[in-house]
């Protein structure tokens, strides 16, 4: 069995989601701000009348905060039901990766990327992380803003 992922960069490393769960890639969209909201939400867009939540996917994976350009997408995904925004820093490209290739991600002593890896897959010369959007958002606290 196959899995079509979309990958995409955040601070020059590449990642994958399940193009399953993808809604739709927009252009950067600037945000608007809200108080009393974890450091790695950005803000929410208007998504067709829709408030849309957007995470900060470099802030969230622990690394320094994105400052949007142009040049920047946001992937809008479906989780549990729910549309949520990642700001990226580029989408490169869709990729099929044969399901037994998907390996487990390395155990560390820094738990700050490991815990939101579903795995890790070598395409091509690439490695590939592929993210748990499950687990980027289990902690979300964006109640407020969806």
């Amino acid at each position: 069995m196959h899995r079509e992922l979309i990958t995409f960069k955040v601070e020059g490393q590449l990642f994958g989601i399940d193009i399953m769960a993808i809604r739709e890639i927009r252009a950067w969209t600037p945000v608007t701000r809200l108080p009393s909201v974890p450091h790695y939400v950005a803000g929410v867009v208007n998504l067709r009348g829709t408030v849309l939540p957007v995470v900060d996917l470099a802030a969230r994976l622990g690394w320094r905060a994105t400052e949007p350009t142009p040049r920047h997408a946001i992937i809008v995904a479906q989780i549990d039901g729910q549309a949520r925004g990642f700001i990226v820093d580029s989408v490169s490209d869709i990729v099929t990766v044969p399901s037994d290739a998907l390996q487990p991600p390395p155990a560390t002593s820094d738990d700050t990327i490991v815990p939101f890896l579903e795995g890790l897959a070598a395409i091509e010369e690439n490695m590939v992380m592929v993210l748990s959007l499950s687990a980027l958002s289990s902690s979300i606290e964006l109640a407020h803003a969806a």
